[in-house]
C-alpha cells in the first residue's frame, strides 16, 4: 500500500499538468517583435484617466463627479453638433450630385428624343420618295399596259375585219350572182331551224 501511495505521489495529477501548461508563458506571445510595437500608434492621454484627485470629504467628490459629468455631457453636446453639421453636409452633398445626375439623365432623354425624332422625319422623308417612285413606277407600268391592250386590241379588230373581208370574198365566190337570189328566195321559204 505504501509503495502504491508512493507512485501516486510521484505521478502529476492531471490537473496539476494541466495548470502548469496553461500558466507557463509562451514565447511566441511573449516576445512580440520590435518592428510591431514601433509601428502601432497610442492614442494621446486623455484628460479623464486620472484625472480624479482624491477628495478629502463627501461634498467635493460629489462636487468633482458633477463638473466631471457637466464637462462630459458638454463635451458629447458638441461631438453630436459636428456629427449633425456633418450629417447634414452629407446629405446636402448626396443631394446636389443627385440633381446633377437627374439633371445629366434629363439631357440625355433630351438629346436621345431629338436624335429619334430626326431619324424618324428622316426615314419618313425616304419612305415618301421611295413611295412616290413605287407610284410612279406603277403608272408607268399601267401606261404600258393600256397601251399594250389597245394595240392588242387594235390587232384584234383588224383580224376580225380582215377575216369578215375574206370571209365576204369567199362566200361571194361560193354563190354566183346569179343563184343569190335563188338561194334567199329558198332559204325564206324553207328555213331549217339550227
Amino acid at each position: 500500500m505504501s509503495l502504491s501511495r508512493h507512485l501516486l505521489r510521484r505521478v502529476p495529477s492531471q490537473s496539476a499538468v494541466l495548470r502548469h501548461f496553461s500558466t507557463t508563458p509562451t514565447t511566441a506571445v511573449s516576445e512580440a517583435p520590435s518592428s510591431q510595437r514601433n509601428q502601432h500608434e497610442f492614442l494621446p492621454p486623455t484628460s479623464y484617466i486620472n484625472s480624479w484627485k482624491h477628495p478629502r470629504n463627501p461634498k467635493e467628490a460629489a462636487a468633482q463627479l458633477a463638473f466631471l459629468r457637466r464637462d462630459y455631457d458638454r463635451k458629447v453636446k458638441e461631438i453630436r453638433k459636428e456629427y449633425i453639421k456633418e450629417m447634414e453636409l452629407q446629405r446636402i452633398e448626396k443631394l446636389r450630385k443627385d440633381e446633377a445626375r437627374k439633371e445629366a439623365l434629363r439631357i440625355a432623354n433630351e438629346e436621345r428624343k431629338a436624335a429619334k425624332d430626326a431619324k424618324k422625319k428622316a426615314e419618313a422623308i425616304e419612305r415618301k420618295a421611295a413611295e412616290e417612285e413605287f407610284r410612279q413606277m406603277l403608272m408607268k407600268e399601267r401606261a404600258e399596259k393600256l397601251e399594250y391592250w389597245r394595240m392588242r386590241e387594235k390587232k384584234i379588230q383588224e383580224k376580225k375585219k380582215e377575216k369578215n373581208e375574206l370571209l365576204r370574198r369567199q362566200s361571194s365566190l361560193w354563190i354566183g350572182p346569179s343563184e343569190i337570189e335563188k338561194k334567199t328566195l329558198d332559204a325564206i321559204c324553207d328555213y331549217v331551224r339550227l
